[in-house]
Formats: structure tokens, sequence, C-alpha cells
């Protein structure tokens, strides 16, 4: 049987940041569902550093510093804020383990996961409303990385400050200076594909802690050691005040990390293993938080005796050093940090969201560029110091965030017992087992409505009934992800028992991914057999292809074997090892 290849090197599918074939794209995988950036990967090579740099980049933001420091300014000992961190991030990482755990094993991104809980078309569902979410916060931080960009122009540039005085659309001519750099930058890493990417927040999340281990330096032995103070609160709650507080702090943890958490599945689809994945996620998320929060206090408590008050912003506090050198360095160190968390937590999920809504015609590139350009009209900076409008706009979608995960986790472990039959999911064919009903499972949706109402409630209505004076529940808001999160997995599993939908291919083997299986005996892949047949062929022909020689032939029939003798990523078929796949040098 002779097969054509579906896409060219440069194709609008091209496979992002991998060489053509990357993504394991079958001649029988429908082009509405599939393409090489969303098909099950052929290699899988992520170490655990490379996860562990994942979530350096993702916590060494501005936005990690002011939340870090926050928790330290609730009135609450020192101890009880450190008692509520290491709950928080282990809450972080357990989840994140089990989010990660479905798309590492069969090689796909998180939208693609969900067919087999949503439904071929329901995945749409989760995949848009992460996609809306990232798009806002994505206009977010590149706005306050150009905020950033603005205190270096300033200083180097001193005619710069004339275009503070020009504005459009609200945002001064020098905003959109800096704000087109920024965005013209991030645009040029993300379309250089997904090593590049990991090259960056390899090197990006090293290079911002030693750039805050300096200035943590220099302001304690401006302020002087015994200055010090683990705790930035002005006053000093009694215990029993302080638990409901406590609380509220471990809540605000997991609710900060619960947008990268819900799509970590797109990263973790490139670990080499799972174990490589919790390995990452261990150093990732507690060691690496914990390190960072106490940077954070130790030079958020080092600004009052240095500047005369508490300063919880970093590029604030670099904007009071009055030495050209450390506004350069910090500058473009949080720069640097904004864009890497920018990149690993609103460039990447709506890119394979929006691809997975018709990826014949969207490719990763393109789903990432759609983001870029709509948070741009957005217009970022006239709304993010609008309490309100963040509030009553993305408090909606970020009150979903909890159900989806639920459903999500309720769905594998529960109702697919951690079996997926990972070709059923790009199949159009209404008996596929993964089609449901017109290509929606039912049971998802009506978990989502049922789940989500009474979470986007807690997370609006209290805040309004307070602004109109009548009473204030605001507290309740604070607990939102995880009411969100419990209704959506009990109420899915209850729908589910009353109406079974996901199968469990119980008794099958054949092209089934088991999550429950670590080593599993080696099979060929028989879907590659024509494909290899065709390249043998054409090797041996001479003349064939542009003009190929002998011995490139034989090399190319060489390496055409041992693609197709390798194990098939994401089925029962492939060999698992903790170890599996070479050590990467890390660039």
């Amino acid at each position: 049987m002779t097969t054509t290849p579906l896409t060219g090197p440069h194709d609008l599918v091209e496979a992002a940041g991998h060489p053509h074939g990357g993504g394991n794209m079958k001649p029988h995988y429908d082009d509405r569902l599939a393409n090489e950036d969303l098909a099950p990967l052929r290699k899988q090579k992520w170490s655990s550093y490379n996860i562990f740099a994942f979530w350096m980049s993702d916590v060494h933001s501005v936005g990690g510093y002011v939340t870090a420091g926050s928790l330290f300014a609730l009135g609450l000992q020192s101890w009880q804020v450190f008692v509520a961190l290491i709950a928080g991030i282990v809450i972080v990482q357990v989840f994140a383990n089990m989010v990660a755990k479905p798309s590492q094993k069969t090689g796909v991104p998180y939208p693609v996961i969900n067919r087999v809980v949503f439904g071929i078309r329901g995945a749409n569902i989760p995949a848009i409303i992460r996609g809306l979410i990232a798009i806002a916060w994505y206009g977010v931080q590149t706005f306050l990385a150009a905020e950033s960009l603005n205190i270096i122009f300033l200083k180097f540039v001193p005619g710069s400050a004339a275009l503070l005085d020009v504005s459009f659309a609200g945002l001064s001519a020098l905003g959109w200076i800096s704000y087109a750099i920024l965005w013209v930058a991030q645009f040029l890493l993300f379309w250089n594909g997904m090593e590049v990417i990991r090259r960056f927040i390899d090197w990006a999340g090293p290079a911002v802690y030693v750039v805050m281990i300096i200035l943590a330096i220099y302001l304690v032995s401006q302020a002087g050691v015994q200055n010090i103070s683990f705790t930035l609160s002005t006053t000093q709650l009694d215990f029993w005040a302080s638990i409901p507080v406590m609380f509220a702090a471990i809540a605000l943890v997991v609710s900060y990390f619960s947008g990268p958490m819900l799509n970590f599945g797109d990263f973790a689809r490139y670990g080499k293993s799972f174990a490589a994945v919790k390995k990452g996620n261990f150093w990732g998320l507690p060691i690496n938080f914990m390190f960072f929060s106490l940077l954070t206090v130790i030079t958020a408590s080092a600004t009052v005796p240095v500047f005369g008050s508490l300063i919880t912003d970093p590029i604030k506090t670099v904007e009071q050093i009055d030495t050209p050198f450390a506004i350069l360095l910090g500058g473009l160190t949080f720069v640097t940090a904004t864009v890497g968390i920018n990149i690993v937590a609103n460039f990447i999920s709506p890119a394979f969201d929006f691809s997975n809504v018709a990826p014949k015609k969207i490719s990763w590139r393109a789903g990432g560029m759609i983001a870029a350009v709509g948070s741009t009209f957005l217009m970022p900076w006239n709304w993010y110091s609008n309490a309100d409008a963040i509030h009553y706009s993305l408090g909606v979608l970020g009150a979903l965030i909890g159900p989806l995960f639920g459903i999500l986790i309720a769905g594998y472990y529960i109702s697919a017992r951690q079996r997926v039959k990972v070709d059923a999911m790009f199949t159009m064919d209404a008996k596929g087992p993964y089609w449901y009903r017109g290509g929606f499972n039912p049971n998802a949706v009506k978990a989502v409505i049922a789940a989500g109402v009474p979470t986007v409630a807690i997370a609006i209505f209290p805040k309004l009934f307070a602004d109109l004076g009548l009473f204030n529940l605001s507290a309740i808001s604070d607990y939102s992800w995880f009411v969100g999160c419990g209704l959506g997995y009990v109420l899915f599993l209850l729908f589910e028992r009353l109406d079974p939908r996901i199968p469990t291919f119980e008794g099958e083997t054949e092209g089934i991914s088991d999550g429950t299986v670590d080593t599993v005996a080696e099979a060929p892949v028989v879907d590659e057999v024509p494909v290899l047949a065709q390249k043998v062929a054409d090797a041996a022909t001479p003349g064939s292809g542009s003009g190929t020689s002998s011995s490139n032939a034989a090399a190319t029939l060489r390496q055409t074997a041992q693609d197709a003798a390798g194990p098939e990523r994401g089925t029962a078929s492939s060999l698992r090892r903790s170890d599996a796949g070479p050590r990467e040098a890390l660039a």
C-alpha cells in the first residue's frame, strides 16, 4: 500500500518545534481531528530538569513574587505562612501529577485527552474556556513586561520621557513601543517551536534565581541582617483567628497555579517517562516555590529599612536602586521572567486549544497567534487596573477551571480506569467509542453546567453583595476552585453511574494506553509497516526522490527501519521504563 504524507515540512500543520513527522499522524486519522501538533508524539524526550525548569518559569514572575509576598502580610506568624505554603504547593504537586499522567502516557495535549471524557466534539468546551482565559492573561503579562522595559528606557534614554505625554487607546507611546518589542520577541520565541521554548525556560528560570539572590544579598547588606523579618504585616492575629486565614492562604496558592495546572498535560506529554515528570514536579513545585518564597520575603522585608516603606513589587524595588547597572540587570531579568510565564502559561495552552477546534485549518502556531493578536485587541492596560472588570469577566471563566479539572480526573481515573484507546481519539466515526451522542458525552456536559453554575455564583455574588452593602461573604470566594473541583468530580461520577458512557476496554490490549501498567511487552507497530515498505522501495529505486545516491538510500533505509522498529508512544505496545529515552544534553 502506498501512502502519501498528509503534510509537508512547511505546511500550516507542520509539527510545532519538531521535525516533520514528530507527531505520529497515521493515514487513517481524520484531519478534522488531527494534525502533527495534536497527534501522539513519536519521541518523548523531556527530562525531569525540563519539567523543573517549566515550573521555575511559572513561579519566577512578578505575579508570583507579589503573591508569595502577600502571604507574609496576612497577619500570620512566619511558621504559619510556611505551613500554608507547603500545604498549598503540595496540593498543587499532587494535582499536577494527576493531570500529567494521561497526557504523558498517551503523548497527546490537554484538549485531545479531554476527548475521552467530553467526547470527540465536546472536548472543545474545556479547550475554548481555557483558551479564552489564557488570551486575557497573555495580554496582561505582556503589558507587565512592557512596564519593566519602560523603566530601562526612561533610565538610559532620557528623551523617551516625552513619549509618556503622547497616548493612544489608553496607552502611552512609550508603552506601545515596549509592548510591541515584547510582543514581537515572544512571537519569535514561540514561532521557533517547542524545542526552542524548552531551551529558553531551561535558561530563564535559573537566570532569574541568580538575579534574585544578588538582589536579596545587596538589600540585606544595606538593611542589616538584624532588620530582616519574616512577617511583613504590622498586626498579628491570635491563634484561633489565624486558622481561617491559613486556609485562605492555602486556597490562594492552589488558585494561583490552577490555570497552568489544568493544562499541564500540554507539557507533560513531552516527558520521557511519568517518573521523570513526577520528579520534575517535586523539584519545581514544593522545593522551588519554598525557596522562591523565602527569597521574596527576605527581599521585601529589606525594603523597609533601605527605602523607608514596604515594597512588594520587584519592578519598583529595582527602580528604587539608583544604579544604572542594577536597573538594567533587574529590568531585563523581570522582563525575562514575565516572558517565561507568559509563554508557558498563556501561549502554549491556547495554541493547542484553538488548534483542537479546527486542526485542518489551525496549526499550533496559528492557535498561538490567535491568542497573541486577540490579547492586544482586549487592550489589557485599560482593564487590568480595574478589579471589578477582572472579577466579573475573568472571574466567570476562572471559576470553571475547578469543575473542568474535577471532571477530567473523574473521567480518566475512575470511569475510564486509566485505559484509553489512542487511535479512537482521532476518528469521526459515529460508531467510535468516544463519539457518544453526536460527538458529545452528555454526562460531561451536564456536569460542567451543574458544577459550573454554583461555582460561578460562589465566585461572583459574594463580592456583588458586599459592593451593594448587603452582607460580606467574600471569604467563600477564596474556595471556589475547591468547590468547583469537588462538584465536578462527584456530579460526573454520579451521572456516569446512572448512565455509563465511558468505555474501559476490559480484556483489550491492542492500541490501549493503560496508565496502571508501567512496563509491558513490546509489540510491533502494525500501522507503520506499509509506510516502511514504501520507503524501502523508494530507497532501493535508483534515481528516486531528488537524485538520492545509493549510500544515502542505504542510510535512509537504516533510519527508516529504526523508526519503524521503535515502539509507538501512547499504546500498550510501548515499553514503559522510568529511565526510557536517552539523556539529552541541555542547552
